[in-house]
């Protein structure tokens, strides 16, 4: 007989599957854990674990015990379940997992992978007597397992064209699914999006009777940029903050921040919690979110790890390294065959000195050849190289300049990251 963490690894061959019956049925056989504390959530397409992180480490800093649950995990499965910021222990993910299997074992079909790990972390996060769950929506929003919970506020971040297959072929219908985790009579804030996003979430939020914050409007931001972080001087239509050196590197992070800081004082203004003026500082300066744009070393190289997996975050990620290192850099690139590869590519290439192409070890994963055929198509001025493995993809890069960039999946960026030091 597999072990309970065996039995639920086992269920990723069941692969992406939308719909919230499955897990309402799942969190009912568990006693509704998601009704004991409750919940944030936090939708978009880019973005949204770095506010999810901001948002979980302001209201810790503000005295409340909290619970974040985001995914995928990079190298151990309970990274995804952190309770003050910490991951769960493996003892403690062991014996919560042998309660929703024996709650899947009632069901009619078994669960997807994402349906068990979401109803284990409304598990934990009721054992460990929170005071709030920080929530981030795998995929879309509407029919996203996340979404089982009756969440008490919302922020969507940046949305743009990610899982077209599962999401719709138009911004508005993208924006629509992210738009479902809207509860009614909720709080929800929007960050910077175009005006066809803001309409449909205008929209969504008005049939919910929702309260609606347009995260940016009434705020000031001036900025610049200091060794890859912004330093800003931040002013809200309800208090100014700064100057203040945000801790997750690259411009986009300065609309991530402001989505935050709108989402933790709306919810002091409603009551919903107190998050005082210093918490929310803490919230921008003293927060950690790996693998995106984090720096590491190996054997006195410096390595850039980025998760970007769509074509927005590949733009953002270019963009930095332009304006940090003025020049182009060799880069390791991994993605998942379900992306859009070339777009994907195409979006990296202004940055890319040479392309060394890996797969992570994911069944989702394109080939290094397949990768290179894109890069063929769509970048045909970049070098590229194949490799049989992560790390010999960064062995490879390292001889070709430094710093080199790991990019294109956050699966690649786990791997790769798991066999480095982190250093700053």
């Amino acid at each position: 007989m597999i072990s309970d963490r065996e039995y639920l690894l086992s269920l990723e061959l069941i692969g992406i599957k939308l719909g919230l019956e499955q897990i309402r049925s799942l969190v009912a056989l568990l006693g509704h854990p998601d009704r004991a504390y409750p919940s944030l959530i936090i939708a978009g397409t880019n973005g949204k674990g770095s506010v999810a992180a901001m948002v979980e480490r302001g209201l810790r800093a503000a005295g409340l015990r909290t619970a974040r649950y985001t995914s995928p995990h990079l190298v151990d499965l309970e990274e995804r379940f952190a309770i003050d910021g910490r991951p769960i222990s493996r003892d403690q993910f062991d014996r919560v997992a042998r309660r929703v299997r024996d709650a899947a074992s009632q069901l009619a079909s078994p669960p997807s992978f994402f349906e068990a790990t979401t109803a284990l972390a409304l598990e934990v996060f009721r054992d460990e007597l929170v005071d709030v769950a920080v929530l981030e929506v795998g995929l879309g929003g509407r029919l996203d397992a996340t979404n089982v919970v009756d969440a008490v506020a919302a922020a969507i971040t940046a949305i743009d064209f990610d899982h077209e297959q599962y999401l719709g072929s138009t911004i508005q219908e993208i924006a629509a699914e992210k738009a479902g985790v809207i509860k009614p009579k909720s709080l929800v804030v929007l960050g910077a999006n175009p005006a066809a996003v803001r309409e449909v979430v205008r929209g969504a939020a008005d049939r919910a009777g929702a309260t609606l914050v347009m995260a940016p409007e009434g705020v000031s931001a001036a900025w610049t940029m200091v060794e890859g972080r912004a330093r800003t001087e931040l002013v809200t239509p309800r208090r100014a903050y700064g100057p203040i050196t945000l801790a997750l590197r690259g411009r986009h992070q300065v609309d991530n921040a402001i989505t935050a800081v709108r989402l933790l004082e709306e919810l002091s203004v409603q009551g919903t919690f107190h998050v005082p003026a210093p918490a929310i500082v803490a919230a921008l300066t003293d927060v950690e979110w790996p693998a995106r744009l984090e720096y590491l070393t190996h054997r006195g190289h410096i390595v850039v790890i980025d998760g970007a997996h769509n074509p927005a975050g590949a733009r953002a990620l270019s963009s930095y390294l332009h304006e940090t290192y003025g020049r182009r850099l060799p880069m390791v690139v991994g993605i998942m065959r379900d992306k859009n590869v070339d777009a994907l590519i195409e979006a990296l290439a202004p940055s890319a000195s040479q392309f060394v192409m890996a797969a992570a070890s994911s069944p989702r994963a394109a080939t290094p050849g397949e990768l290179r055929a894109s890069a063929a198509r769509v970048a045909p001025g970049v070098a590229c190289f194949e490799s049989a493995s992560p790390q010999e993809a960064v062995e490879t890069a390292l001889t070709l300049g430094d710093p080199i960039v790991v990019a294109g999946s956050l699966y690649l960026a786990g791997e790769v990251r798991a066999n480095l030091w982190y250093t700053r």
